[in-house]
């Protein structure tokens, strides 16, 4: 089939997407507790004829779309969980959940590769080699990626390559952006305690303020980034949440902070721990405080592979020439895919999906993220596309090729 046919073919389904993805954001659920959603997903696929596996790394799922003659695997991927922060937006599909909303694209993620399924399905068995969708739980922060890959999300068939995309605001709709090589950051939780002397506000001489300790922290730290790390080495070190103190005449005994640590490049994200420990230590000797420094090992660097990124360039060409594609800078955010990526071939891509309006411009995260839900065609044919091509250029006996 003619890759250009692709996007036309996924026209018709945006209706459908768009009841998929109002419903999923009605009904947002958090990194596992997807039940309500991979059931949805899961009953999709095998009304499709799928091959359906459940509970794949604890709330996952995939279905398989096996071709008619052995070749290579390739998978398309979306995330599932929301966030736990308020929707705050004026709509009629706003979150029916207090504290939790899809603000991050998921549910538009997920409903583009069930429509993605559904249009390869249509068009019949690959004639070698298979299509897996994976259906990732808890990109948000609780690693969903890994849990599947012990899982064995990627064997039975083995994965040869995979795929996925991100809603970008910052896009104008149907438009893809995509990174050479390094794609998105590292992210690193951190957590840090400092340790003072509670006393009367009134008397600071008398305490060890760990309020105004943590003051002294937080401003050296970002001495890390300025002074420390070679200035061509992007990192981020940023503090989100700060606890501590009783109340306002008294002097804070203890204060806990929280944060997360951005690298691009996987050498400074191996030095940042030492880094972190010494600057916040040598200001808390200072004065005379203790600290506790916890550093977690949190998502790796996401790397795309350079030969799938010709692919999914050269594809776009072909699908979507009239939105067109560009390359962009890599991101400090964090991303999951990066352990797709550290065991095969992946290649990681942004989706535009903000036009004139106001209410699609607002960013990933934001209490009033919305979408133009007409960039979803594109990204399931997209998807379908690259699917395709990947197997046209790697099925084994010369001459034979996908559908």
């Amino acid at each position: 089939m003619n890759r250009s046919e692709l996007i036309k073919l996924a026209q018709p389904l945006q209706a459908q997407l768009s009841a998929w993805r109002r419903d999923l954001h009605r009904h947002p659920e958090i990194g596992y507790e997807e039940h309500r959603t991979s059931a949805i997903v899961a009953e999709h696929l095998e009304s499709l004829g799928l091959e359906v596996t459940r509970n794949v790394g604890q709330t996952g799922v995939t279905g398989l779309l096996r071709g008619e003659t052995d070749g290579p695997t390739f998978a398309l991927r979306a995330d599932m969980d929301a966030l736990p922060i308020q929707d705050q937006k004026a709509v009629e599909y706003r979150s029916q959940v207090d504290g939790k909303a899809h603000l991050c694209g998921h549910d538009a993620h997920t409903s583009i590769l069930m429509g993605a399924a559904q249009l390869l399905t249509g068009l019949g068995r690959p004639k070698s080699g298979n299509i897996k969708f994976i259906f990732q739980p808890a990109e948000e922060g609780l690693a969903g990626a890994r849990a599947m890959i012990q899982d064995g999300v990627l064997e039975n068939p083995k994965v040869d390559a995979i795929a996925g995309l991100h809603m970008t605001p910052g896009q104008d709709t149907g438009t893809l952006g995509v990174s050479q090589g390094v794609a998105f950051a590292s992210a690193d939780p951190l957590i840090i305690k400092v340790f003072g002397k509670g006393g009367h506000a009134a008397r600071p001489h008398e305490g060890i303020d760990a309020i105004a300790v943590s003051a002294q922290v937080i401003t050296a730290l970002q001495n890390i980034v300025s002074r420390m790390v070679d200035p061509l080495e992007p990192a981020v070190v940023t503090i989100g949440k700060i606890t501590g103190g009783y109340m306002g005449t008294a002097i804070a005994p203890e204060v806990e902070m929280i944060g997360t640590v951005r690298t691009l490049s996987p050498a400074i994200r191996e030095r940042m721990p030492a880094l972190i420990e010494q600057v916040v230590k040598g200001v808390c000797d200072s004065f005379g405080a203790g600290c506790e420094v916890v550093y977690g090992d949190g998502y790796p660097v996401v790397v795309n592979d350079l030969g799938m990124v010709d692919l999914l360039t050269e594809t776009c060409d072909q699908v979507n020439a009239q939105k067109g594609w560009n390359y962009i800078k890599p991101s400090t955010g964090g991303e999951d895919f990066a352990f797709y990526c550290e065991q095969i071939p992946g290649v990681f891509f942004r989706l535009g999906s903000g036009n004139d309006e106001e209410r699609t411009r607002y960013p990933l995260h934001h209490p009033m993220f919305d979408l133009d839900e007409t960039a979803m065609p594109y990204g399931v044919g997209m998807l379908s596309a690259v699917a395709l091509e990947f197997l046209a250029r790697n099925t084994t006996s010369e001459g034979e090729q996908s559908q």
